[in-house]
């Protein structure tokens, strides 16, 4: 063979390798897991005895440690259906969003596939969960195989596969052993809370890894019939989307002077925590025959004198928009978006700031202050803080205004003045809520409006959050003008 056909037969001949290699993996985990759901479909006695054996043990072993059960439950949820779904959506918009939908699609098949086997299998097999002396954790549904390790196997490996070639050659085998850190531990929390046996973990693992390998597979047969090199799996599924799917390549440095910006922003806490110590120690205890005083007592009353089951209902809805869950999740759909759309972290950090200081500023004043709830009828029950400040209102406030101060410099669309309307509205809402529920005084609501003022405007001042509009950033998506937007999105979504 002459050396030009010996070069253009050379990928060829290490796809053919990969492939038989793969198959292989592939092939044997099928086969074993087929194997293993025959032993549990037949209740084999040897395999059964193990499980129950092992379920008592781990049960006896982690039953009595609380701070362990704890540590395993924490641990079990980066495993859970809202964890994973959560990971995988935003990472499907972000993709689109970056025009690469092949990669979407097969986040999406891979992971409608893995929700698909785990009920099904569960609803054939039909085992039930182990029956342990100290029950410390309960999940609904049959045993095998454990969702949970299926989900995290499939999830984090897809994950894994899609955003290696985004990583530095260094830290892509760290990330791999990372992952499958991960996945291991989910699976062994499944074992040590008693909601799995061992085998429901196996095979979940087996599943998961001829699942997530038949998928890579045929992404990868897809390229060879495009004519595109295929690589090893170390290098992820398209090494060459490796720069559009990278968080902010763009960005050598997030701020220009961390050191300084870190002195401000403890300096600045400390300010603004005397602020809301000093008001709320005066309102609180200071403030009889003033204004303070008067709205303190008689807006209280005036809410508690006009319950009813309706509004009662309302407000507990609009409580929960303002509850650390809420908030929470809020952040984390905001966040990769701004990653997605302009490739900046200095958004992303000043939002996880605006939340790291409203929840320490909340703690310590609540803490020092220490101000009983109104003298009404608590809706909410007793609670683990005092009253002043609102954390509910101090959280609303802060997600929605810094998101706000983000979006609407980096748009003239219309939709921008629909941020500005939920930064005035949700915390109106939350805040009629907390004190319709007996559960604030009108002066918290006040600390939560100082409180907000203070930290965001801060935070603006010293991380500076839109410091890439002056250099001309523009959305990642490569529009032209931020105008287009919207049909740069639309187009991203209808791309095949």
């Amino acid at each position: 063979m002459s050396p030009v056909k010996e070069v253009a037969h050379r990928p060829i001949g290490h796809f053919a390798e990969r492939s038989i290699a793969g198959l292989v993996a592939v092939t044997g985990a099928g086969v074993a897991f087929g194997l293993l759901l025959l032993l549990v479909r037949v209740r084999w006695s040897p395999l059964q005895d193990a499980d129950h054996a092992l379920a008592e043990w781990f049960n006896g072993l982690v039953a009595p440690h609380h701070a362990l059960v704890t540590v395993l439950q924490a641990v079990t949820d980066l495993g859970g259906r809202p964890i994973l779904i959560w990971l995988v959506t935003i990472a499907v918009v972000g993709l689109l969003i970056r025009r690469q939908p092949r990669l979407a699609v097969y986040l999406i098949i891979t992971g409608v596939g893995g929700l698909i086997l785990d009920p099904s299998l569960k609803t054939l097999v039909g085992r039930l969960r182990p029956v342990v002396d100290v029950p410390i954790a309960s999940a609904p549904g049959n045993s095998f195989p454990s969702g949970h390790a299926l989900g995290s196997f499939v999830a984090y490996g897809a994950l894994l596969l899609v955003f290696l070639p985004a990583m530095a050659p260094r830290w892509r085998k760290p990330a791999i052993v990372g992952v499958g850190v991960l996945v291991a531990l989910v699976g062994l929390t499944r074992i040590a809370l008693g909601v799995h046996f061992v085998s429901d973990v196996l095979a979940a693992w087996l599943l998961g890894a001829a699942w997530l390998g038949v998928t890579a597979y045929a992404f990868r047969l897809w390229r060879r019939e495009r004519g595109r090199p295929v690589p090893p799996l170390t290098e992820g599924l398209e090494p060459e989307a490796g720069h559009d799917i990278a968080p902010a390549p763009a960005e050598e440095h997030v701020l220009a002077h961390p050191r300084s910006a870190v002195a401000e922003l403890l300096v600045g806490w400390v300010i603004v925590f005397g602020a809301l110590y000093g008001f709320g120690t005066y309102v609180s205890y200071h403030a009889k025959g003033t204004v303070f005083d008067t709205l303190d007592t008689e807006v209280p009353q005036w809410f508690a004198e006009r319950h009813t089951e309706v509004l009662t209902e309302v407000s507990w809805w609009w409580s929960k928009f303002g509850d650390t869950h809420a908030i929470l999740l809020i952040s984390l759909v905001f966040c990769p978006l701004v990653l997605a759309v302009w490739r900046r972290w200095r958004p992303v950090l000043f939002v996880a700031l605006a939340m790291v200081g409203e929840l320490t500023l909340f703690l310590a004043s609540a803490r020092a202050v220490d101000r009983p709830r109104p003298p009404v009828e608590n809706l909410d029950g007793p609670m683990p803080t005092s009253s002043f400040p609102s954390g509910h209102i101090a959280a609303t406030i802060c997600v929605w205004l810094a998101i706000t101060l983000i979006v609407f410099p980096r748009t003239d669309r219309w939709w921008r003045w629909v941020f500005v309307a939920l930064a005035v509205l949700m915390p109106v809402g939350v805040a009629t809520s907390r004190m319709y529920r007996g559960m604030h005084h009108p002066t918290d609501f006040m600390g939560a409006i100082l409180l907000s003022a203070l930290w965001i405007g801060l935070l603006y001042l010293v991380i500076r959050p839109n410091e890439d509009l002056q250099d001309g950033n523009q959305p990642a998506i490569e529009s032209e003008d931020v105008n287009t937007l919207d049909d740069e999105l639309a187009r991203a979504g209808r791309a095949d």
